[in-house]
C-alpha cells in the first residue's frame, strides 16, 4: 500500500507557507467524491481492526492532535472519520479558554491532563497549541513567553512519545473563501446557529495574523516523533479520506498485536 500520508506531512526544519499549499487539491484521492467515499467501509474497518488491537494490547496509545481556522472542520472530522471505533477505547478533549484555575497553572497543566491512556486514542480538539496561537495574535502573553513554549512543546510531546504514546498533528487547510462560506451556511441555517459566534467575524479579520501563527508554530515543533500534517481542507470528503488514510499507516506502522492468553487454555472445554 502506498503511503499517502508523506505527501502531507510537514518534515523537521521544513519551511511553512500556507498560502502556497493548496487548500481544495485532491491529490491522490482514489477518484472523485463518490469513488473515494466508497472506500470508506474498507478503511472505517481497517481503523477498526487496529483500534481494538491496540486497546487489547494496552502498552501503548495514539493521540491525534487537530488544529484549524475557524470552521475548518474538526468537529466534521471528528464526526466522519471515528465513527467506526469501538468508544471505549476513544477519548475526545475540546480546549476551551482557560478557566480560573486552569490558568493558575502552567499552560500544559491542563493538557497533560487529558492525554490519552495505554490502549487508548485520544483526540485532542483544539490543543496546547493555541498557547502559541491564540495569546499570540491577541497579544496576551509577552512575544518572549510564547516564543519560548515551542520548545516546551518540543519536551513535552517527546516526553509522551518516550512513554508509548505515537503523536499525529493535522492542520485542517482551508481557504480564506471556504471559511466564508461555512460560517455563512451556519447563519442561514437555524439549526446550525449553535455554532455561530458574532466574535467568529472579528478573528476572521486576523486571517494573517493567524496564518503566520500556525506557520510558525507547525515549522518549529514538527519533528520526526511529532509529525504536523498539513490536509486539504476545502473538500471535506477529501479531509475524510487524508485522515483516514494518515491514520490507518500510522496505526499499521505501529502494529499492536492481540496479547497472549493468561492461562493455557488449550485444554479447556465448555460445557
Amino acid at each position: 500500500m502506498a503511503k499517502d500520508s508523506k505527501r502531507w506531512r510537514i518534515a523537521p526544519g521544513e519551511a511553512v507557507d500556507l498560502a502556497k499549499l493548496d487548500t481544495g487539491s485532491t491529490k491522490g484521492a482514489p477518484g472523485d467524491e463518490e469513488a473515494t467515499e466508497a472506500t470508506f467501509p474498507e478503511l472505517w474497518a481497517d481503523l477498526h481492526d487496529l483500534q481494538e488491537r491496540l486497546f487489547a494490547e494496552s502498552k501503548r496509545s495514539l493521540l491525534v492532535v487537530l488544529q484549524a481556522m475557524d470552521a475548518g472542520g474538526k468537529d466534521g472530522t471528528i464526526e466522519h472519520v471515528f465513527k467506526g471505533m469501538n468508544p471505549q477505547g476513544v477519548r475526545v478533549a475540546s480546549f476551551k479558554v482557560p478557566s480560573e484555575e486552569e490558568r493558575a497553572h502552567d499552560f500544559l497543566w491542563r493538557i497533560h491532563q487529558q492525554v490519552p491512556r495505554a490502549g487508548e486514542i485520544g483526540v485532542f480538539n483544539r490543543s496546547h497549541y493555541e498557547d502559541v496561537l491564540v495569546v499570540r495574535v491577541h497579544d496576551i502573553v509577552p512575544k518572549e513567553v510564547w516564543k519560548a513554549r515551542y520548545e516546551h512543546i518540543r519536551a513535552f510531546e517527546q516526553g509522551l512519545v518516550d512513554g508509548g504514546t505515537t503523536i499525529v498533528k493535522l492542520y485542517l487547510h482551508i481557504s480564506k473563501d471556504e471559511q466564508a462560506e461555512r460560517l455563512q451556511a451556519r447563519l442561514d441555517d437555524p439549526s446550525k446557529h449553535w455554532k455561530f459566534r458574532v466574535g467568529d467575524l472579528a478573528e476572521r479579520e486576523r486571517w494573517d495574523d493567524y496564518r503566520a501563527a500556525f506557520e510558525d508554530a507547525i515549522a518549529k515543533t514538527s519533528t520526526a516523533e511529532a509529525p504536523w500534517y498539513v490536509v486539504p481542507a476545502d473538500h471535506k470528503w477529501y479531509r475524510n479520506w487524508a485522515v483516514l488514510r494518515i491514520l490507518t499507516e500510522t496505526l499499521r506502522a505501529m502494529d499492536p498485536e492481540f496479547p497472549p492468553p493468561e492461562e493455557d487454555l488449550s485444554s479447556v472445554v465448555i460445557t
